[in-house]
């Protein structure tokens, strides 16, 4: 039996013993064995006849990789005949006997059983020290919080906290920060960095779990990216005559939230702007040249600056050759055209989230 398979079940065993006191739970016959079945095709017995008998299985108790490991397994187990299945269940009634005491999953749940028990120091610092060890990243959070919240954090910490705050999070929320801040403040972020580089990796989880909890103490929200965020995203992806009535409507109603949505948002004719000159061929080889090809022949007049800049940033050669090939197109739909521009947006814009190239931050 692999490490994995003792895992789940040693996992099914804390599910209960409500097994032993169900009407399919005979002995066995001598010859029934079931030491042929893996731990996780034991396991998915188990839970299989707790199912069946109306009997709660607290599934969701496992660690995430169990829960996948069981229910794949359930989806290739066919027939079990009777007496394998009763062969599980007396192994499984007789792990349960031998269980002498069953001790917390994880530090969160040590915590849970001490509660009260701790003073609040003691507490505070494990509950702190918990979080930065859990499955989830305390950065992403912070990652995603709004940069007024994130503000608040800095003005709340040490300059070498704030420091470590901006080395975490991405280059582009860390610049906007740093032009919000004021110069003193901003100079004082900027030396404390040089502060950061023997700090331990512990540590700058306990700083990220610390930060994450004073953001958590905040009301929860329903969904992580702000709203601006959201509304640009679905913008970014919309024909664009759509968009900037969308912005103008918005703007006549509330100015400041057109702002936040005119930062969130990306188009072509943001591209010589925010796109490094050095990035403009790693795009091209990406993207083709079909769909530029395609936007040149439409000659819009709003997109001639974006052309020039991605025409004189990729090679002589492949220039000319979309320039010529360009000219004796048609002009395309202006579905096509828009699906084309789209689609080039979107694949920079994929290359900045993945981190393969960066984007300038928004001035406005």
């Amino acid at each position: 039996m692999t490490g994995a398979d003792q895992q789940l079940m040693v996992s099914a065993s804390r599910m209960g013993g409500a097994v032993s006191g169900t009407a399919a739970s005979p002995r066995p016959s001598d010859s029934a064995r079931a030491d042929h079945l893996s731990g996780a095709q034991k396991t998915a017995i188990i839970v299989r006849l707790l199912l069946a008998e109306g009997l709660d299985a607290p599934i969701a108790a496992l660690p995430h990789e169990l829960q996948s490991q069981l229910a794949q397994t359930l989806g290739t187990m066919r027939l079990v005949d009777r007496a394998t299945m009763c062969a599980v269940v007396e192994e499984f009634v007789e792990m349960l006997e031998q269980v002498g005491l069953s001790f917390p999953d994880g530090l969160e749940d040590a915590l849970s059983l001490l509660d009260g028990k701790l003073d609040a120091r003691a507490s505070q610092t494990l509950r702190t020290l918990a979080r930065g060890q859990g499955l989830g990243d305390p950065w992403v959070m912070i990652e995603q919080a709004e940069i007024a919240d994130l503000l608040g954090l800095i003005g709340q910490e040490s300059p070498l906290i704030s420091a470590v705050l901006l080395s975490k999070i991405s280059t582009d929320k860390a610049a906007q920060i740093l032009m919000k801040l004021p110069s003193e403040d901003a100079q004082s972020l900027a030396l404390s960095l040089s502060r950061t580089e023997d700090i331990a990796p512990e540590t700058v989880a306990r700083i990220g779990a610390s930060l994450a909890e004073q953001l958590g103490a905040r009301p929860s929200r329903a969904f992580a990216a702000p709203p601006s965020r959201r509304m640009g995203e679905i913008l970014n992806v919309s024909p664009a005559a759509l968009r900037d009535q969308l912005l103008r409507d918005v703007e006549r109603a509330d100015q400041d939230y057109a702002v936040r949505i005119r930062k969130a948002l990306f188009t072509f004719q943001d591209i010589p702007a925010r796109l490094a000159t050095r990035d403009v061929p790693m795009v091209m080889r990406e993207a083709g040249s079909d769909d530029l090809m395609q936007i040149i022949a439409a000659q819009q007049e709003g997109d001639q600056l974006t052309i020039t800049f991605l025409l004189e940033n990729m090679s002589k050669r492949l220039a000319d050759t979309l320039r010529e090939d360009a000219v004796i197109l048609p002009p395309p739909d202006p579905r096509d055209y828009e699906a084309a521009v789209m689609r080039l947006t979107a694949l920079v814009r994929r290359l900045a989230d993945s981190g393969t190239i960066t984007l300038a931050p928004v001035v406005l």
